[in-house]
């Protein structure tokens, strides 16, 4: 079933070649372009399969029907800005950045046909190199449409995203990060933080239990310093409701207050067993 005929993907990293070998596999579209500002990066994406066409020259969107921003979202701002004269009037745009307030707001206004989106998949891996092409199989993505999106539009992105494996669901874009910076931005800042807390003679001794809870922490440092600063207000205040929550287990120590201290772990506990 083809969707499209030509998609242009711009950043075929570990997400964008997912994306693309995904696209490919279903044969959603007759072509898939891959570009990379890195040369290496777009012939691995050739060597792997994931795009049909390989480049690092973004004026081959002119001609794509749907072009997906697969970037840092730093980048994401910067490009959308550069390709805005180029790309068709009719084309559909789209990204997959993990902040969406900012994002949002200034592709909206750069393309007519712009609807945000964001999977929630990946790994702490990175590159190409570990594409899959079943990442987004029992995912979920949110999409972020505003008042302006045009519901066929909407429709037909969806779509994409249910075909791909993934479960769509819309969210205020302000909503998006308020979410996201509680159940994805804050664990990765504290799985960082956790890493650099341990004295490193002491790493030898770490077995499971501190390398599952630390797995993110392997993340792309590049990647997750744009997140939070870009979603820095969100985060900033989960951030403080998870230190008010470590300060009530510390005041419990403190005390000793053991039947306290239990109640808190308890009901933790009891959150964290009814995650499907």
């Amino acid at each position: 079933m083809k969707l499209f005929n030509k998609v242009a993907i711009i950043g075929v990293g570990l997400i964008g070649g997912s994306l693309a070998l995904a696209i490919k596999r279903r044969r959603l579209v007759n072509t898939v372009i891959g570009i990379s500002r890195h040369r290496k990066t777009a012939l691995l994406a050739k060597k792997r399969q994931a795009v049909d066409i390989a480049s690092q020259d973004l004026s081959l969107v002119k001609d794509a029907d749907l072009i997906i921003l697969a970037t840092p979202v730093h980048t994401i701002l910067k490009i959308a800005k550069n390709i805005s004269r180029l790309v068709k009037p009719n084309a559909i745009v789209s990204d997959v950045g993990s902040t969406k307030q900012e994002v949002v707001t200034q592709l909206s206004r750069l393309f007519p046909n712009y609807v945000g989106s964001h999977p929630l998949a990946g790994s702490e891996k990175r590159g190409v190199i570990n594409a899959d092409a079943g990442m987004f199989n029992d995912s979920l993505c949110i999409l972020t449409p505003t008042g302006s999106t045009d519901k066929q539009l909407l429709i037909k992105i969806s779509k994409l995203w249910n075909l791909l494996g993934a479960r769509v669901v819309c969210l205020k874009p302000s909503l998006h990060d308020n979410v996201l910076s509680f159940v994805s931005h804050m664990p990765h800042l504290v799985a960082f933080s956790l890493v650099g807390s341990v004295p490193k003679k002491y790493l030898r001794f770490a077995a499971s239990g501190f390398k599952d809870t630390t797995r993110i922490a392997s993340s792309d440092a590049a990647l997750w310093k744009d997140i939070f600063i870009s979603n820095r207000k969100s985060l900033l205040k989960a951030l403080g409701t998870f230190k008010h929550r470590l300060s009530e287990i510390e005041s419990a120590i403190i005390k000793k207050d053991a039947k306290g201290l239990e109640g808190i772990l308890k009901k933790a506990k009891k959150t964290r067993d009814s995650l499907k």
